[in-house]
């Protein structure tokens, strides 16, 4: 049975039928190469994102001594 699989896809081969498998995986490989592209873009700009709000300061105008020691009480 195996040798019948097998010349089944030597026939396959030359026939030009497997000629459309090859057009699939490459599909999905560039797909999958999307998909991961996107997820590195994306956690490298929340990176960029919180590096960001740690430099921004805080306006003097609204620091008041309430606005400091509320936790304390």
């Amino acid at each position: 049975m195996d040798e019948l699989t097998i010349q089944t896809l030597i026939k396959a081969k030359f026939s030009g039928g497997l000629s459309e498998m090859s057009t699939f995986v490459s599909l999905a490989i560039q797909a999958s190469a999307v998909v991961f592209g996107g997820i590195v873009l994306w956690r490298a700009s929340v990176v960029l994102h919180k590096r960001k709000l740690a430099q921004r300061q805080r306006n003097q105008y609204f620091e008041t001594t309430y606005s400091r020691n509320w936790r304390k009480k």
